[in-house]
């Protein structure tokens, strides 16, 4: 008997191990590292607008805080990561301990500190202005206005912007202009929405700004009210006003004439007052001069530096809806004019149309009289604002 022996080969197929590996153990967490970079560890002079520097390993999280002569001051980060900033201008040369803290995966926390000394105070310094009042309800256009008191270097810019916080709550997308040497504004992409809470900080007390220093640093929170818009139309000679898009009144107005025509554009109310006295003297036309005046002009609401306002003015009521025959501003009657200026917010959107002229770059907060692309522009040499010659605003 012959026996066969028969080998069947499976193509790709292996025997099963009656054994299974271990898994291999897990790596220990990388342990965590901190460090005060800058200031450094018994550095002296140091700007009480400062910034801290750390570098932290091992985790993602961490937190800095100084201790000083007031006591301890918490520090949050930049927007940019990459730094620290105190939520409080320091003293003058007075000593600081910055402390960097962080906790690993493991739970234990890992600290560093450094020891400095600030900066004696300075002897040339300037106070920086906001136009904002700490608790005030503003238009859904208001712009934040900083200025810092005498010319900017150009290669100080960049640090000044670093130092000017504004924080909105809802959050929402702006940036920085600047119209001057000295003067940089901030607005959103859209206008604010209505009941949005606005915080804002310049913390620049101490800040070089090229030969000169900030005198203290300063802070406003306000509230975005009401969408009320104001809308004048030459054609038509009408002033459209409304709320959060419903049409509340449709008033008469007289604009400027042809020898002193109103400036078309994008505006904002910058200014309330109840009474003002104009005086054209202040551009130049004497008082007894056939085009000169001075009388108080009630209801104002101011729109340009070179002195533009909406107000109450009885005297051309009958020209009012028919014909422009004022100096430069919006004309209107009483009733109106005192309605208006009670509705009114600063910050609330002027547009004026279809005039001989359109108002100049900086004659007034002409943050929304250019593209947001364009108002993100930056740059070192910006061109000169007409807020310059505030000081002798004309009034027409």
């Amino acid at each position: 008997m012959i026996l066969g022996l028969v080998l069947v080969l499976g193509g790709c197929t292996a025997p099963q191990s009656r054994y299974v590996a271990a898994p291999s153990p897990a790596p220990p967490p990388a342990p965590v590292t901190v460090a005060v970079t800058s200031p450094a560890a018994g550095a002296t002079g140091v700007s009480t607008a400062l910034e801290i520097r750390t570098a932290v390993t091992g985790t993602s999280t961490a937190t800095v805080t100084l201790t000083g002569p007031g006591g301890p001051i918490a520090a949050e980060p930049h927007p940019d990561r990459a730094s620290w900033i105190p939520a409080a201008q320091l003293a003058y040369g007075a000593a600081y301990t910055a402390t960097v803290t962080a906790t690993g995966a493991d739970g234990k926390p890992a600290t560093a500190s450094s020891t400095f000394t600030t900066m004696a105070e300075p002897g040339r310094t300037a106070w920086a202005g906001l136009n904002l009042a700490d608790g005030e309800t503003v238009g859904v256009g208001m712009p934040v206005v900083v200025d810092l008191g005498r010319d900017v270097a150009d290669d100080r810019r960049e640090a000044v912007l670093r130092r000017l916080s504004v924080r909105s709550d809802p959050a929402q997308v702006g940036g920085w202009h600047w119209f001057s040497a000295h003067e940089a504004h901030y607005r959103p992409r859209e206008p604010w929405r209505t009941g949005t809470r606005i915080d804002v900080r310049l913390g620049v007390g101490g800040l070089d700004m090229g030969g000169w220093y900030g005198e203290a640093d300063r802070s406003a929170s306000v509230t975005v009210g009401p969408d009320q818009r104001l809308v004048v139309d030459n054609g038509t000679k009408q002033m459209t006003v409304t709320r959060d898009g419903a049409v509340l009144r449709t008033i008469p107005v007289s604009l400027g004439k042809p020898s002193t025509p109103s400036s078309s554009g994008n505006l904002v109310v910058m200014e309330k007052a109840q009474s003002m006295v104009f005086d054209s003297s202040t551009f130049g036309v004497p008082v007894n001069s056939p085009d000169g005046y001075r009388t108080t002009v009630y209801w104002d609401l101011r729109l340009t530096w070179g002195g533009e306002f909406v107000h109450a003015a009885p005297w051309s009521v009958g020209d009012q809806g028919e014909r422009n025959v004022s100096h430069g501003c919006v004309n209107m009657s009483t009733e109106n004019a005192t309605w208006l200026f009670h509705l009114a917010q600063r910050g609330d959107p002027v547009t004026v149309a279809g005039t001989e002229v359109h108002v100049g770059t900086g004659d007034g907060w002409t943050d929304w009289d250019m593209g947001f692309d364009q108002y993100q522009q930056v740059g070192p040499s910006p061109r000169p604002g007409l807020a310059d010659a505030a000081q002798e605003a004309r009034q027409r």
